[in-house]
């Protein structure tokens, strides 16, 4: 009888044993399966970093490459000193609210107050007796030159070593091969370089599209056939803007393949033209008169006339095509001093409506 007790009790413990090694065998799937989530958890962070990284670098860019007269040059972006002696870049400074530290303001047109009536955009005078020394006490971190200061790139990179200075002189002299190709590429590169420089892309871009279909208007609004003579009011003189090259007029004859109403042997390029008779100009008979106020730029024109009148007074010109059929065209008021892409948008605008009529 006790060994039957003896060896039901051996049974029991024996399958007592083996239910607690099922439970011990059966606990390490478990521990497993919850230490797999968090591997896989602890690695997404790592992706979303990775991700992060490109964008970060492009937020710590400081600097821009643009292209000038003279090659590739490094710009830092959003400057805080600015200088500007480019009378092409003035309104589109001015319209995106880049604050100068010194300016021209003796050649500024006076519809740009926002630099004008400021005092604390010192003046540097004139391209004719500039007072450069206010360039190296301003300590700007960037210049823009070009056009009547053109001639002062070297002496300004000199004066200034620590400073970039960038040229975006546009050559319509008669020394240039295409000087109306030369005006268009140089106004739209000018303006998208100066949009990658102070963060305004997307309204350089927008100019440089008007710009493009205020040409296409005026070259399409154009017969080709209509004969044109273009001239510049000074003084109450007329002088002759003779075709291809010059300020303003004498490169429109390329972009639009106009056909001039007179050719003169030995005509220059000279911003304020060529002497020229007003007997000269009746005997062309010009189907279309486009004509650009000097005086109305320059604030300091005592007793000038208006080229309208000086126009309108002339006898010699009042039989001829371009008066009699009201085909007189005047450039914008400020466009002597003021050679900016909004001046020649205006300008492309009012040919194209007056030529379309």
């Amino acid at each position: 009888m006790k060994k039957l007790v003896s060896l039901k009790l051996t049974v029991l413990i024996t399958l007592f044993t083996l239910a607690l090694t099922g439970c011990s065998t059966n606990t390490p799937k478990t521990t497993e399966a919850e230490t797999a989530a968090p591997e896989t958890e602890t690695a997404a962070p790592e992706t979303t970093t990775e991700a992060q990284t490109p964008a970060s670098e492009a937020e710590v860019a400081t600097t821009v490459e643009i292209t000038d007269r003279h090659g590739t040059v490094t710009v830092p972006i959003n400057p805080k000193t600015v200088v500007a002696l480019d009378n092409r870049t003035y309104e589109t400074l001015a319209d995106w609210g880049i604050v100068l530290a010194a300016a021209p303001k003796n050649v500024m047109p006076p519809e740009l107050s926002f630099y004008i009536d400021d005092d604390s955009v010192q003046n540097i005078g004139s391209h004719n007796e500039p007072n450069l020394e206010i360039i190296a006490a301003v300590d700007p971190e960037l210049v823009i030159v070009g056009q009547r200061f053109g001639n002062y790139y070297e002496d300004i990179v000199a004066l200034v070593p620590n400073a970039v200075v960038i040229d975006l002189n546009i050559d319509t002299s008669a020394d240039a091969e295409t000087p109306g190709e030369n005006l268009v590429n140089g106004l739209k590169n000018a303006t998208l370089s100066l949009g990658q420089i102070f963060e305004k892309n997307e309204e350089a871009q927008q100019l440089v599209a008007d710009f493009d279909a205020a040409i296409e208007n005026a070259k399409s609004a154009y017969n080709g056939t209509d004969t044109i003579m273009t001239i510049i009011v000074s003084g109450g003189d007329i002088r002759f803007a003779a075709p291809l090259s010059g300020r303003v007029w004498g490169p429109m004859y390329e972009i639009f393949d106009w056909t001039s109403s007179l050719y003169v042997d030995g005509a220059s390029s000279d911003h304020q033209g060529d002497d020229i008779s007003v007997e000269a100009i009746a005997q062309s008979n010009p189907d279309w008169v486009f004509v650009l106020d000097r005086d109305a730029a320059t604030a300091a024109a005592d007793g000038a006339v208006p080229a309208s009148d000086v126009i309108s007074n002339s006898p010699a010109l009042q039989n001829i095509t371009a008066v009699t059929n009201d085909q007189v065209v005047y450039a914008p008021n400020d466009t002597y001093t003021n050679e900016s892409i909004q001046t020649f948008l205006e300008l492309f605008e009012s040919l194209a409506n007056a030529l379309s009529k």
